[in-house]
């Protein structure tokens, strides 16, 4: 049998498929200001960023990564990528040890900044994000929201912010427990 592995971070096509992400956001807010998407391997942000700064020169493209997983925010301060403590939690879309050797040159030149937010934090946008829009969204999701929300980025986010909700694979009794306000375990 033969077949063809595709990256589902790397691959020029995945990444090129995901700008279509930053056209649909230019097309439908044109003067967007800033973008926060959230970070897993670096495909989903390189695109959308990409395609973003394209038509936006000026718009700001941020990633989100939560405290527990942060490997960009740490490979952007030392401008190298880096690992990082990687400790498991329920917002399992996103982060990991280190930034991938192959996506650096992209992000490291289409990011930014990346926002590290909170597992409370995190924990809170998904309840705020089903209770007033009806969207169940996975912790990597709802990052973003808790990013755009949180008083620690207020000096770098402003007028028009679009927050990129992707994934609502989240676990039943984790959703609960979110929906009850307590981190997940």
């Amino acid at each position: 049998m033969k077949g063809k592995f595709i990256h589902p971070v790397c691959d020029p096509a995945v990444i090129a498929g995901n700008g279509t992400i930053g056209l649909e956001i230019v097309d439908d807010l044109p003067d967007v200001d800033a973008v926060i998407c959230p970070y897993g391997g670096g495909g989903l942000i390189s695109g959308v960023s990409s395609a973003v700064k394209s038509l936006r020169p000026n718009a700001s493209v941020y990633a989100c990564e939560v405290e527990t997983a942060a490997p960009l925010k740490l490979s952007l301060d030392l401008g190298k990528p880096s690992s990082f403590n990687y400790t498991a939690s329920f917002v399992d879309g996103m982060g990991g040890k280190s930034v991938l050797d192959s996506m650096w040159p992209l992000v490291s030149n289409l990011v930014d900044d990346s926002l590290v937010v909170t597992l409370q934090e995190v924990t809170d946008a998904v309840k705020l994000i089903a209770e007033r829009n009806h969207v169940i969204a996975e912790g990597a999701g709802a990052a973003t929201v808790a990013a755009a929300l949180s008083e620690n980025f207020s000096n770098r986010l402003s007028g028009n912010i679009v927050c990129v909700i992707s994934g609502g694979n989240i676990d039943t009794n984790k959703l609960i427990q979110a929906l009850q306000g307590h981190i997940p375990k």
